[in-house]
């Protein structure tokens, strides 16, 4: 039996409230020919094996990337994660657990964020972090409006090196409050041009390195600039296995610090669950979003655990609140955590290591091959060739013989002269195999 708590009537006055006259005004944003017209077209019923097998079938005509040659980045990454993950982080004390309401009772889970927290701000080179936010393009969002209440300033510059998906959630978080964006054209080596837009009215400047074509930048210049303008240095890092390699954006400047952690203990999962890692500077702690763990002495004199800071709608007025981001991605964070703890500070740098040298090396093997033009002048494990035709079309090609094979600008930005730019990514995971398959198959298709 259905329970239908609301009347006609009842649903009359809510919509008399909010000013529309039926159920279907609430969907005039979804184009017509996005909206079914009809119940969705499957069978009533069928037996659960019947069910599986159908499933089965539809899922083999996906390419996994455990299965193929896989050179595809652009903000997700794939990188071995250890079973001893999975097997930690499925005990039910911490699959089960959610957001603590009565924290201090649960010491093993601020236990964890504590470590978690130690590590991301180490990994930054930042004093403080929190305990995660959903996934590195809300963190930069938090982060701009983050910089607009310490700054009482409105404007936020992005470079052009941003990821397009994070600059789309960074105008979008900022146009609820009010906040003027100014988002400058996609390229390559883009960090130069930031500077000519910094000015009196700017709140903060949003940078990435490794930016989106790949181009790994010391942001020194920039951090320098920004803060002599009384504007926050907000750095954006995607792939945080970089981090083992690279200057930290702390030792760059940085004031505000938003990075994916998907790489370290999370695997693709078809675009998430993924974590976002936050961390600032200490004078501007109390500002930041999300939840914060610390570690006290209880009254026995025992090593204890709190949550020191929660500034987040759920737990103040909403109106006094940081963030309105509801939770940490808690377990998420924890595969982090675990993952992060058994490759330890040499063991980072070493993946980090050959991460690096692998994509140098197919680097220099595409660099051979007629028609294709290195762009990326300097990077970690990922860099954008120019192509002689669509690389969307290349990409197609290529997985029409068992690779994946990269991910063409133009996904991201739709824009043509981007047209024939592919952003190829290449992590541990890649085998030289891998590698001479991608540089064969590369060679026929162009």
């Amino acid at each position: 039996m259905r329970y239908l708590p609301l009347n006609g009537a009842d649903r009359a006055q809510m919509l008399a409230t909010i000013g529309v006259k039926s159920v279907d005004d609430l969907f005039v944003d979804v184009p017509a020919s996005a909206r079914l017209t009809a119940p969705v077209n499957l069978p009533r019923y069928a037996g659960e094996m019947e069910v599986e097998a159908q499933i089965r079938a539809m899922a083999a005509k996906n390419l996994s990337p455990s299965r193929v040659p896989f050179f595809v980045g652009a903000g997700a990454y794939r990188h071995h994660v250890p079973s001893t993950v999975d097997h930690i982080i499925q005990r039910s004390e911490f699959l089960t657990s959610y957001t603590p309401y009565q924290p201090e009772i649960a010491q093993g889970t601020l236990q964890v964020l504590f470590e978690f927290q130690t590590q991301v701000a180490r990994l930054t080179g930042m004093p403080v972090a929190n305990a995660s936010l959903y996934d590195g393009s809300t963190a930069a969002a938090e982060g701009v409006l983050m910089a607009q209440r310490i700054t009482k300033r409105n404007k936020a510059v992005m470079s052009g090196g941003l990821h397009p998906h994070y600059t789309h959630t960074v105008e979008t978080l900022a146009h609820a409050v009010g906040m003027e964006t100014e988002a400058l054209t996609p390229a390559v080596d883009a960090e130069a041009e930031v500077l000519k837009h910094i000015d009196k009215d700017t709140a903060c400047v949003v940078v990435q390195t490794p930016n989106v074509f790949g181009t790994a930048t010391d942001l020194t210049k920039i951090a320098a600039a920004a803060q002599a303008a009384g504007a926050l240095l907000i750095v954006v890092v995607t792939e945080v296995m970089s981090l083992g390699l690279l200057k930290s954006p702390g030792e760059m400047g940085a004031d505000i610090v938003a990075v994916e952690g998907q790489s370290i203990g999370v695997p693709l999962s078809f675009g998430g669950p993924y974590v976002g890692l936050f961390a600032a500077k200490e004078k501007y702690l109390r500002q930041m979003p999300g939840r914060l763990c610390g570690e006290t002495v209880d009254a026995d004199g025992e090593r204890g655990f709190v949550l020191t800071l929660s500034t987040r709608e759920q737990h103040i007025r909403r109106d006094k609140a940081t963030s309105n981001i509801c939770t940490n991605s808690g377990l998420c964070a924890l595969a982090f955590s675990i993952h992060m703890s058994l490759l330890g500070q040499e063991g980072l740098k070493r993946v980090a290591k050959i991460n690096y040298a692998k994509a140098h090396a197919l680097k220099d093997q595409l660099a051979v091959i007629a028609g294709v033009d290195v762009l990326t002048p300097r990077f970690f494990n990922e860099f954008t060739v120019k192509l002689p035709k669509s690389a969307a079309e290349v990409v197609e090609a290529l997985a029409s013989k068992g690779i994946l094979g990269g991910v063409p600008f133009t996904r991201l930005h739709k824009d043509e002269a981007f047209d024939n730019h592919l952003i190829i990514a290449v992590t541990e995971t890649v085998s030289d195999t891998d590698m001479s398959a991608f540089v064969a198959a590369l060679k026929e298709v162009l």
